[in-house]
């Protein structure tokens, strides 16, 4: 699986042999001496990619870097490498969502299946935020009350106790009902919900009735 692999080392030559044996898998690299440089240079996250993290570097370390991008959004997976590993780093990495933990010095065999698992998970997780950033867009696209319909439909309200609720006719309802399917492009009640569910919306409660 082609990608970026974004080395972060103090050392000069085992950046050097790392950058080579992942350029010969066919991987792009970006190496960055301290954690400083790649906050510098945040990279890019529109394609595949992870991070090959020391968890000993001057300055900012491994973990502390991990915690900082955690803060800035970044859903990059962190492969941690260690010449020194200890448990209680190794839990705390793992725990703040680290990928995986490597020991110096790693086999290719062991590096290369690191990487590959880090890259399909990321692929698995960036799909997922784009069905989700697309659904967002399809709520958009509703007016305020057919927001609330559709508020009120996948909490498993009728078309006579969404009317009441909101002063109008059990006819306009269905009407609003259909077009909040449309928009959303779904042909069943079961598919709004699981749509409702996936944003966290499900459990919020309706809006009163408007007045306009």
């Amino acid at each position: 699986m082609a990608g970026t692999v974004h080395i972060v080392d103090d050392d000069a030559s085992f950046r050097t042999a790392i950058e080579r044996r992942l350029k010969l898998a066919g991987y792009q690299v970006a190496t960055y001496p301290s954690a400083q440089q790649l906050l510098d240079r945040l990279p890019d996250e529109t394609e595949a990619g992870c991070i090959l993290l020391d968890v000993r570097i001057p300055g900012l370390s491994g973990p502390e870097l991990q915690d900082r991008l955690v803060q800035l959004g970044s859903t990059l997976p962190i492969v941690f490498l260690s010449g020194y590993p200890d448990v209680p780093t190794t839990v705390r990495t793992i725990k703040a969502g680290a990928e995986n933990f490597l020991t110096k010095p790693v086999s290719s065999e062991l590096l290369l299946g690191a990487i590959e698992q880090a890259m399909t998970h990321y692929e698995a997780t960036r799909g997922q935020k784009r069905r989700l950033e697309a659904l967002r867009e399809l709520l958009a696209t509703l007016t305020p009350r057919e927001r609330q319909v559709f508020d009120r439909v996948v909490q498993g309200k009728i078309n006579k106790q969404i009317g009441r609720e909101l002063g109008a006719t059990e006819r306009t309802i269905k009407a609003h009902r259909h077009r909040v399917m449309e928009k959303m492009k779904v042909q069943i009640l079961a598919e709004l919900v699981v749509i409702a569910e996936r944003l966290g919306i499900l459990g919020v409660s309706a809006s009163g009735p408007s007045r306009g």
